[in-house]
């Protein structure tokens, strides 16, 4: 098969070397991504359908442009830009040695174009690169994803997964994303929940298995209050994680909620206010509809709001973003000794210094060492002279703390985004379990607190009270404020920052 005559110019064999090395890698890494497990990952498709094919686009573009231009050189001069190709001997040992090193030289950047786009993949893949690449706007995500129980997991595997669907879908929403940060766009804090997440049965899925049966799972809560003495208050909790029970396949416990269908519509975009629930059961189909009583959603308003299918992260919704509110940040660093318990009102003041609004981390270091030395230097003046050690380990302490959930720049803090593990701090459980979603016969979803878990130990560590009962203790708030826990939410007292909340 001849070829057009205008084709035999520099500019037309430039491009065809270029689309000829771009298909190689093009073919390398689509081979590496279909039958290698390295390679199946979700920013694979960065480098094989988003930075090869360009080049490959470029090379095949410069061969019509050369011929162009060699139509116009023929028209002018009469002449081919290249009158014959050049006579290669290979009896004549200088055309065998450059022979030998254009081979040899092909081959090896051949390889380096190979292994350059392969490492680059790599490199998009890394935690680095989400996390790091964008510094001042993924700092709080960053930061906090390090100290999470997900640290050892890629930020891809949960934002993007395997496939190339919801891989074009991130690309898409990452182009604006790059748009945002270049042109100071975006919001701080960065919302949450993130619109259009993977559905969590595509990826927490893979590793965790919530049908499941697991039965119950025992843990332990430990709390300082905000007295002089940081009296140490144990909660022994018996969470009924359960799951599908596999000889009845009757579904229990917790995980009841993920076992059978749950469809909600929550009418705030962080999902807090859930007004309209719909179960259907996954045993006998029996479909139920609740509605919070006295304000019903309308036909019209259920037919354009949004039904949503409950997932693991409508609960689980930072399991890798965690922001600790000041009070769970102290506890947790005297349960760690990291803060001396012995310290008289050590949990009070520390709570406090951390609540305080701050410009900057500078900033806040300062204040929050200078706060708390001059509070035992004026409180506790021997005590400052005596426990000067334990006094700066706290400080030290308190701006770790400080640096791991507080984030200034990005006005990201533990407020800012709710969690809805338990009811504590946050509405999360009670969005539906609050007594008042009553369905057409009036009956409501249970507020009943043993249908979760059950409370086997409570009290300070010297006087623990223990059950031998299935559905265990009642509960015993830490200070006497009479039934009022009865009525109430926890979160409407409870704001993580108070001392004893």
């Amino acid at each position: 098969m001849k070829l057009p005559r205008t084709v035999h110019n520099w500019l037309s064999y430039t491009g065809a070397t270029i689309a000829a090395l771009a298909f190689i890698v093009f073919v390398f890494l689509m081979v590496l991504n279909m039958f290698s497990t390295i390679g199946q990952a979700p920013y694979a498709g960065i480098l094989i359908f988003a930075v090869v094919p360009p080049f490959l686009i470029f090379g095949l573009a410069l061969i019509p442009v050369g011929m162009y231009r060699e139509w116009q050189h023929l028209k002018r001069t009469g002449e081919h830009t290249i009158p014959h190709f050049p006579v290669i001997d290979l009896n004549q040992p200088h055309y065998r040695n450059a022979m030998a090193i254009f081979t040899i030289g092909s081959v090896m950047l051949l390889f380096l174009t190979v292994y350059g786009s392969f490492e680059a993949y790599e490199a998009t893949e890394s935690v680095v690169f989400c996390g790091g690449l964008c510094h001042n706007v993924m700092e709080p995500e960053y930061t906090t994803y390090k100290n999470s129980p997900h640290a050892r997991v890629p930020c891809v595997e949960c934002h993007v997964g395997p496939g190339a669907d919801w891989y074009v879908k991130s690309k898409l929403s990452g182009m604006y994303q790059v748009y945002a940060v270049l042109f100071d766009k975006y919001p701080r804090p960065i919302p949450a929940p993130i619109a259009n997440l993977r559905p969590a049965r595509e990826t927490c899925e893979q590793c965790h298995w919530p049908e499941h049966f697991s039965g119950g799972q025992q843990t332990r809560l430990v709390h300082y209050l905000a007295d002089e003495k940081n009296t140490r208050w144990e909660i022994d909790l018996l969470l009924r994680v359960g799951g599908a029970n596999p000889p009845a396949g009757h579904p229990m416990g917790i995980h009841w909620h993920i076992a059978n269908k749950v469809e909600y519509i929550a009418t705030d975009q962080k999902r807090q206010t859930i007004p309209w629930v719909r179960v259907t059961d996954a045993k006998t189909n029996q479909v139920r509809i609740y509605q919070t009583s006295g304000t019903e959603l309308s036909k019209e308003q259920i037919a354009k709001a949004e039904i949503r299918t409950m997932d693991c992260i409508d609960c689980h919704n930072r399991p890798t973003h965690i922001y600790h509110s000041p009070n769970l940040a102290v506890d947790l660093a005297l349960e760690a000794r990291e803060i001396d318990s012995t310290l008289p009102f050590v949990k009070q003041t520390g709570v406090k210094l951390l609540a305080t609004s701050y410009d900057s981390v500078a900033s806040a270091d300062a204040a929050i060492a200078d706060g708390f030395r001059k509070f035992y230097r004026e409180k506790y003046p021997e005590l400052a002279s005596t426990q000067q050690k334990a006094i700066e380990q706290g400080a030290s302490a308190l701006q770790k703390i400080y640096s791991q959930n507080f984030f200034p720049l990005m006005k990201a803090k533990w407020s800012d985004y709710a969690d809805n593990v338990g009811h504590l701090m946050f509405p999360g459980c009670f969005r539906c379990h609050d007594g008042q979603h009553e369905d057409a016969k009036g009956e409501a979803i249970s507020k009943e607190c043993t249908t979760c878990h059950a409370i086997l130990g409570q009290g300070k560590k010297d006087s623990m009270a223990y059950s031998d009962q299935p559905d265990g203790l009642p509960f015993q708030h830490p200070e006497d404020i009479g039934g009022v826990w009865q009525d109430m939410s926890c979160d409407e007292c409870h704001t993580g920052k108070v001392g004893s909340s």
